[in-house]
C-alpha cells in the first residue's frame, strides 16, 4: 500500500505543489515593510481552520532556527520545538536554495511513524529578504486525498477496484475455459498424428490463441485498475497490450479464413466467396491496425 501511495504521490506532486504553494501564499504576508511573527500566526489559525488536513505547523527564521513552538495533533510534540535548529532539513536549504514554496519528497514523521510531506513557504520584506519560512507537515494520505480523492481509500474507488476485479476474474474465467477447449480438441484425437485432422489443428490454434489474447488483456487490466501499478505501465506499455490483443483476433481470424478456404475448395467451392469476404475483414483490420499504430507513435514523439 505504500508503495502505491508513493507512486501516487509522483503522479501528482506537481498539483499538490501547486495547490498548497497558493493556499500558504493566499493567506500568508509577503513582500511587505513590517512582517510581525504574529500576523503570520493568525493567518496560519485562519488556514488551518479553511483545511485541517495539517499534522504540524512551525516557523523557521532565514538561518533555519525554529522560532516558534510547533502547533501539532500530537500532544507529544505540540508547544515544543522552539530553537530547534532545522537548517540540515530538505525542507528549509532547498526553500533557500529555489527561492520559492517547495514540497518536500514523503519521509517518516517523528510524531507518527507514518509517510508525511512538508510544504515550506518563504516569507520576504519588501527589500526581498528572506525573514521567515513556514513549514506545515501533511501526511501523504492527505495529500491524496485532497489532491486526488479517488485514489485512496474513496467509496468510488473502492467499488471502481472492486468491479474490474469481477471483471478480470471472468474474463480469467473465459480464457481459462478457451484454454481447457483448444486443448480439448487436440487430446479427442489422440496422440496418433495420422488421426489429427487438419481441421481439429486450426480449431485449437484459434481457440488457444484467443485464450492467450484476453488473458494478456486480464492482466494489463488487473496490474493497472486492481494493483494501481500506475508507474510500471506507461502508455507506451498500454499501447503494447491493446496491438498484442488485437494482433491475437487478428490472427484467430486469418487462420479461420484458412480453414474455410481448405473446407469449402473440398465440399462446396461456390462458397468460397465467403472466405474472400473474410480475408477483405481481416485486411481492413490490418489497415486500422497499421494507422492506430503510426498515430500513437506520433504522439509519443
Amino acid at each position: 500500500m505504500i508503495i502505491k501511495e508513493i507512486q501516487e504521490y509522483s503522479e501528482i506532486r506537481t498539483k499538490a505543489r501547486a495547490y498548497f504553494c497558493y493556499m500558504l501564499g493566499r493567506n500568508l504576508p509577503n513582500k511587505l515593510p513590517v512582517i510581525s511573527l504574529d500576523s503570520i500566526i493568525e493567518s496560519l489559525k485562519s488556514l488551518s481552520e479553511e483545511l485541517g488536513i495539517f499534522d504540524s505547523v512551525y516557523i523557521l527564521d532565514s538561518a533555519g532556527v525554529q522560532v516558534t513552538n510547533t502547533v501539532s495533533i500530537n500532544p507529544d510534540y505540540a508547544r515544543k520545538g522552539a530553537g530547534d535548529i532545522r537548517d540540515d532539513r530538505a525542507y528549509y536549504y532547498r526553500t533557500v536554495k529555489e527561492n520559492r514554496c517547495i514540497l518536500t519528497d514523503p519521509y517518516p514523521s517523528l510524531m507518527s511513524n507514518e509517510l508525511v510531506v512538508t510544504a515550506s513557504y518563504p516569507v520576504y520584506n519588501d527589500k526581498n529578504k528572506l525573514i521567515y519560512i513556514i513549514c506545515i507537515d501533511v501526511s501523504l494520505e492527505n495529500v491524496l486525498k485532497t489532491v486526488h480523492p479517488t485514489s485512496i481509500d474513496s467509496i468510488f474507488g473502492k467499488v471502481r477496484k472492486y468491479t474490474y476485479a469481477t471483471f478480470s476474474l471472468a474474463l480469467a474465467s473465459v480464457a481459462l475455459l478457451l484454454f481447457v477447449q483448444g486443448i480439448g480438441h487436440l487430446l479427442m484425437q489422440g496422440f496418433n498424428p495420422a488421426k489429427i485432422t487438419i481441421e481439429a489443428m486450426f480449431e485449437s490454434t484459434i481457440l488457444l490463441t484467443l485464450s492467450l489474447a484476453i488473458f494478456d488483456l486480464v492482466r494489463a487490466i488487473f496490474e493497472e485498475e486492481v494493483l494501481g501499478s500506475h508507474q510500471k505501465h506507461s502508455n507506451g506499455d498500454i499501447h503494447k497490450t491493446m496491438v498484442r490483443f488485437l494482433g491475437s483476433i487478428i490472427i484467430a481470424l486469418a487462420i479461420e479464413s484458412l480453414m474455410l478456404v481448405f473446407k469449402f475448395a473440398i465440399t462446396d467451392s461456390s462458397k468460397l466467396v465467403y472466405s474472400v469476404y473474410l480475408i477483405g475483414g481481416i485486411s481492413a483490420l490490418l489497415i486500422s491496425l497499421s494507422i492506430y499504430l503510426k498515430t500513437i507513435r506520433g504522439i509519443d514523439k
